[in-house]
Parts: C-alpha cells; sequence; structure tokens
C-alpha cells in the first residue's frame, strides 16, 4: 500500500484497521484533494484485497469516507492512536468510539444511513 501511494505521489504516513474499518494518516501536496486521495488509496487497497483473495467475496469499501484536518503537534497522537487499533478496540466498538467523537465535536452524519462525518456535517 505504501509503495503504491509512494507512486502516486501520496505521502502515507501510517496505515492501520480494524474488522471494520482502516485509519490512513496522509500528508496532501497543494494539489491533491481529499477526495481524489482517498479514492486512490481505496481503489489500490481493493484491488490488492481481491487481488490476494483475501475474502470470500468480492471486497469494496463503502462509498463515503471520513476526513479530518491534524495539527502537526498531534501527528506523534495520531500514529500512535493508528499503530494501536486492535488494542484500541478491545476496549470500545468502531460505533461506539464513532458516536462519543461525534458528540464531543458536535457533529452530525451528512448522510443519516453512513456513520462519517464530512465538512457539510459540522454545526
Amino acid at each position: 500500500m505504501h509503495k503504491n501511494a509512494w507512486e502516486k505521489d501520496i505521502f502515507l504516513d501510517a496505515v492501520n484497521g480494524y474488522t471494520d474499518h482502516a485509519h490512513c494518516l496522509v500528508s496532501l501536496s497543494r494539489e491533491q484533494t481529499i477526495s481524489k486521495v482517498a479514492q486512490l488509496i481505496k481503489g489500490e487497497s481493493s484491488f490488492w484485497i481481491n487481488k490476494n483473495k483475501l475474502t470470500k467475496r468480492k471486497f469494496m469499501w463503502q462509498d463515503d469516507y471520513w476526513a479530518v484536518s491534524v495539527s502537526e503537534r498531534h501527528v506523534e497522537i495520531v500514529r500512535n492512536y493508528i499503530k494501536n487499533q486492535e488494542e484500541h478496540h478491545r476496549k470500545q466498538s468502531f460505533k461506539q468510539e464513532n458516536e462519543r467523537f461525534m458528540k464531543k465535536y458536535g457533529w452530525e452524519p451528512a448522510n443519516p444511513q453512513s456513520p462519517s462525518p464530512t465538512s457539510r456535517s459540522l454545526k
């Protein structure tokens, strides 16, 4: 994944996931958009998962994604959070974490059917 990202001029600082989601810490250049980078990462990773037959059925990501900016002083905290996903989710599910995070920051889902907030969903 890192190699494919590098070939597309995407700096993928950290990546890890759990059973139902993934986290990526990405540095964007001025020419890159979040939506295009998310599309490339999701496309490359689903292609690799399917090529290597890691799932019984064809693997596909959901259409949406959640992106937030991270200040320089919090980058190391985010790296560690991403690195420790398995340990973190022993304590709480993704749904519980997501609900707590959204409540803490006053966000609501842009699409009530999806747990992912977007910039449009900020109160």
